[in-house]
């Protein structure tokens, strides 16, 4: 009785957590990417990464109403395809947007510390090349990921989404495949190098920017820089690394997934620093994007 008290608790905040999300993630990313498409051109290869963190994280608002439902009724009447997708969605989520917040941080390295060298590489058309990529190559992982989940599913109850429960009798078979999963520790070892390119590109730039920077690296506002930076090692450190260290702590993956999932509503404040001008028209801010 007391443990299932104690789930059921759970379950109730995770539903709260997940709402929440909702509530604020879904106005800030509807509004920062309507900002970033109609006030900021997408000549700059910084707003086409932005752009596309808007859309990875509007496609994770959109997943959570289903696990909302979940963790407040507790129980899934849609399938396990539908579970498999939302899954995905999720998880693409965490990928997606610690790559693009990795090209965010390259991106404004080359600016600072290689300015005029850096021309040719910072276009808006090399920057699409790089999304288009990154989303094909994220659908590729999805393929094999989602038939390995589907085995895995077989496991378990499956009237269940989220929190799955397995048959005693089959807990050899579960264990097995808990460990076996190549694409969360691919994901894992993702994270890590991620976090690495990241830790360095703020070195470099704190570096940079110390120094008497030449005419051609202008920077307005080195704390808007910097705080970028901070920003994105935070998000990497509290959102994307825990929920992917799951992979050795099964028991907390729920918990871990509701905290991932805040990252979407702290992305906004990425955009709003990254441009001085943010609420301003693209013809007003034209001199600060030159450095996006």
């Amino acid at each position: 009785m007391h443990s299932a008290n104690v789930t059921d608790m759970e379950n109730t905040a995770y539903a709260l957590v997940f709402g929440s999300v909702i509530a604020l993630g879904l106005p800030l990313n509807v509004v920062s990417l309507w900002i970033l498409l109609r006030h900021h051109s997408l000549k700059s290869p910084s707003t086409v990464f932005m752009v596309n963190l808007a859309i990875s994280d509007l496609l994770l608002v959109i997943s959570l109403p289903m696990r909302v439902y979940f963790y407040a009724t507790g129980t899934w009447h849609l399938g396990s395809m539908a579970c498999i997708w939302i899954t995905m969605l999720f998880r693409n989520n965490i990928r997606s947007s610690a790559i693009f917040i990795t090209f965010i941080s390259v991106d404004r390295l080359l600016a600072v510390v290689y300015p005029l060298r850096s021309r040719h590489l910072r276009t808006s058309t090399n920057a699409w090349k790089g999304a288009g990529l990154i989303w094909l190559i994220l659908l590729v992982v999805n393929i094999p990921e989602s038939v390995d989940f589907a085995r895995g599913a077989k496991l378990y109850n499956l009237s269940s989404c989220f929190e799955f429960h397995s048959d005693p009798k089959n807990s050899s078979d579960v264990d097995k495949w808990m460990h076996s999963q190549g694409v969360a520790y691919f994901q894992l070892v993702l994270l890590f190098t991620m976090l690495t390119v990241n830790i360095v590109s703020t070195a470099l730039v704190s570096w940079t920017l110390q120094r008497h920077l030449n005419d051609s690296a202008k920077v307005n506002n080195k704390v808007n820089v910097m705080l970028i930076f901070a920003m994105n090692l935070i998000m990497f450190t509290v959102f994307f690394l825990p929920v992917s260290l799951a992979v050795f702590f099964h028991h907390l993956r729920s918990a871990l997934n509701c905290l991932a999932s805040v990252n979407c509503c702290f992305d906004p404040l990425l955009y709003y620093f990254s441009f001085d001008g943010f609420w301003k028209r693209k013809e007003d801010v034209d001199m600060s994007l030159e450095l996006n």
